[in-house]
């Protein structure tokens, strides 16, 4: 059986990773939705969900899959396109929640391919949901200048929240477990850091080491 799946539509960083399995070899196909399907122009047109099924029909050709074998694909709007291009074109598709084994693995692709981006495994840990977008946009504040070009900047949220003005102080910190948005790393209580502030819905601040 294949099972087709996406991690990283609902982040604000990075494109969006389309992992293709076949779980009785493991076979693992997977390829990144550039940043680019993701400008003003492209996202509003939905390039990314064509881009999709350009994926799909390479996974198609490279993983040899037949028009026998049960193709499982997740059943959100990432895949709207493809399947139907799968259902026109004969395949045995079925839109499915798709769980393990390619949930964990995709995911895990796709959070491989963010530490790339800069974005550190401790802010992972350290964060519940740690691609949620008022949890990702602190990273982003954090080194705006830098950080911006890797954001889907189509998206509304971005355009709404996303080109706040931001000010940045110097502070002692005396709050423990409190971890710097530039490098990952903790802050240690009673250190100097810079603080920045900036608005989306709320007031946010973040800290960064003075070094960073």
């Amino acid at each position: 059986m294949i099972q087709i799946d996406d991690a990283g539509s609902g982040s604000l960083i990075g494109g969006t990773c389309i992992g293709i399995l076949r779980i009785e070899t493991m076979e693992y196909y997977y390829e990144i939705i550039p940043l680019d399907y993701y400008n003003t122009d492209n996202f509003k047109k939905k390039m990314y969900l064509y881009f999709t099924l350009d994926i799909i029909k390479k996974g198609i050709s490279i993983l040899k899959i037949s028009k026998k074998e049960q193709i499982n694909i997740c059943r959100g709007y990432m895949f709207d396109i493809s399947c139907k291009w799968l259902y026109q074109n004969n395949y045995l598709v079925k839109r499915d929640k798709i769980e393990e084994p390619l949930q964990e693995i995709v995911e895990n692709t796709f959070q491989n391919y963010t530490n790339k981006l800069g974005l550190s495994e401790i802010f992972i840990k350290y964060n519940k949901y740690p691609f949620q977008f008022h949890n990702i946009i602190k990273w982003v504040y954090a080194d705006y200048e830098n950080r911006k070009s890797l954001c889907k900047v189509g998206w509304k949220s971005w355009q709404k929240y996303g080109k706040s003005d931001y000010s940045i102080k110097l502070k002692n910190i005396n709050i423990p477990s409190k971890f710097c948005y530039k490098c990952g790393n903790l802050i240690t209580i009673n250190e100097d850091v810079y603080e920045i502030t900036y608005i989306t819905n709320k007031i946010n601040t973040i800290y960064i080491h003075t070094y960073c």
